[in-house]
């Protein structure tokens, strides 16, 4: 099944053409996820001192309602969950229709943010891993039937001014999330981001209210592989537990073994269920695409240096919180913000001159810089705010060069009978992507810092106090395991995916 439906073909009212009320729902909708959902990784910690109390020193609290791990698996939980049902709603969608399946998107980001905001005392913890999972579910919804209905009821330039203001929705949400969660939550308080976001996600509904109805043209009925869906969800939520809690556990523990087998067995049962159906959830014969593949393993793992920017910002306002509140360690971001969003269309004018290969790789390297800048936290804090400045504006930049070579480089070569179910996975690779890097990065950075070790500190002084060396060991730690990242990227650019000449030779 198609994510987005942009090959399928469609059916709607004949003559109706997209308008600025409709498109501005749309990148409200968008926005309603990346930007109001997406903060909070960077407010993580307040969120946990109002639920909790103050914490005797960081990360610590007496009797905590919602611990960091738990907390951890929060800022995961939903782009988690937008990635294992991004397939299913696009399929939805086509069936049942673009505009229900985004109103219903709407409505369930509502629901999310409202069950987030009323998250208190003893039924903290549920109501925000609940909320926080509806809020994934509200993000696949939205972004396959908006862009669907781009397709359907925009064309030409007209087309292409859309797209562009539906990235800017989804790009630049991401990237003024930071500035704007600190902002509110440290004037306002953290509860004010999703009443923001309940506003947002009704003025959506209303500015998309009475749109016509668009479909995918009906065929044969294909039956969705839901046990595919069900034993994948399991496995991945199982890795998913493993890693946010096993040092908590215990590595050795009943408990962290039998998750683990639940994981390797849940995807060795998925792997061979998938391919004796006839409509699989993942259609592996596309794995056989070299190119498709290296591209979709870059994606995921570049996707997943997300958590390079949640763990420094938790860093620094664990370091030195006489200096860095949410909105002061958020403002630092900026930089991020103005360069995804001005050089997203650079990346494009990339790939029309060189091939995909070139601006996938300068995009990998730069983020791998990022890396290594953001990992010198044995500098003063002057210092390593100059760094975090630089760092957050290359981010951007590496990213915007690396999105759409990578889409091209994914997409381009598969058959167009092909094209829906290549895209459903690659864009299921982005969100599994973040999800898991931002659960390893935070729990690496949780362990280190919660740890004993002393083994960076005998190698690489830490200049200036030493109360908080532990974090900014951690924050290391963090950096240099994205930086890892960033490698098997590269690797996996370099080969497979071809260069210039070797496509033009091709085609």
């Amino acid at each position: 099944m198609s994510t987005a439906a942009t090959e399928a073909a469609t059916t709607g009212p004949k003559g109706f053409q997209g308008n600025e009320k409709l498109l501005w729902g749309i990148v409200l909708g968008v926005t309603t996820f990346w930007l109001f959902a997406g903060t909070t990784g960077t407010v993580a910690r307040n969120m946990l001192e109002e639920i909790n109390g103050p914490a005797s020193s960081p990360g610590v609290w007496a009797n905590p309602h919602v611990s960091v791990n738990q907390m951890n698996l929060a800022v995961s939980i939903t782009a988690l969950f937008s990635g294992l049902f991004i397939v299913l709603a696009g399929g939805l969608s086509d069936k049942l229709g673009r505009v229900k399946m985004a109103m219903a998107g709407n409505v369930l980001g509502l629901v999310g943010s409202l069950l987030v905001v009323l998250a208190t005392g003893s039924l903290a913890l549920p109501l925000l891993l609940t909320g926080r999972a509806i809020q994934g579910l509200s993000a696949a919804c939205i972004m396959p039937s908006t862009m669907a209905l781009l397709k359907a009821y925009w064309d030409g330039p007209a087309r292409q001014r859309a797209v562009s203001m539906w990235s800017i929705g989804s790009w630049g949400g991401s990237g003024l999330a930071a500035i704007f969660g600190g902002f509110v939550a440290s004037n306002l308080g953290w509860r004010y981001i999703f009443w923001a976001s309940i506003v947002i996600s009704l003025i959506s509904i209303a500015m998309m209210w009475g749109t016509p109805e668009s479909r995918a043209e009906r065929s044969a009925p294909r039956a969705f592989d839901i046990v595919g869906l069900g034993v994948f969800i399991v496995a991945v939520l199982a890795l998913m537990v493993v890693v946010i809690f096993g040092a908590q556990l215990g590595w050795a523990s009943p408990a962290t073994l039998g998750l683990t087998a639940v994981a390797l067995i849940g995807l060795a049962v998925f792997v061979w269920w998938e391919k004796k159906q006839e409509n699989p959830f993942m259609d592996f014969s596309l794995f056989k695409n070299k190119t498709f593949t290296g591209a979709t393993i870059s994606n995921f793992t570049i996707n997943a240096t997300i958590g390079l920017l949640i763990v420094s910002q938790q860093m620094l306002q664990l370091a030195r919180p006489e200096r860095f509140d949410p909105w002061r360690a958020g403002l630092l971001t900026l930089g991020y913000a103005i360069t995804i969003i001005g050089f997203i269309r650079v990346g494009e004018k990339l790939l029309q001159r060189f091939g995909p290969r070139k601006p996938m790789l300068w995009g990998a390297l730069i983020v791998g810089l990022v890396c290594i800048l953001l990992a010198m936290t044995q500098t003063l804090v002057a210092t390593y705010t100059a760094l975090a400045v630089v760092a957050y504006s290359l981010f951007g930049l590496g990213l915007a060069f690396y999105a759409t070579p990578s889409t091209d480089a994914a997409l381009a070569n598969l058959p167009a009978s092909q094209s829906g179910s290549g895209s459903g996975i690659y864009k299921m690779a982005s969100s599994l992507g973040s999800a898991m890097g931002a659960a390893l990065s935070l729990a690496i950075f949780t362990a280190v810092m919660g740890g004993d070790s002393t083994l960076i500190g005998e190698v690489i002084h830490m200049q200036g106090i030493q109360s908080n060396a532990a974090i900014r060991t951690a924050g290391m730690v963090t950096m240099l395991f994205n930086l890892a990242l960033v490698v098997v990227s590269v690797v996996a650019i370099m080969l497979t995916v071809p260069k210039q000449e070797e496509q033009q030779a091709q085609g």
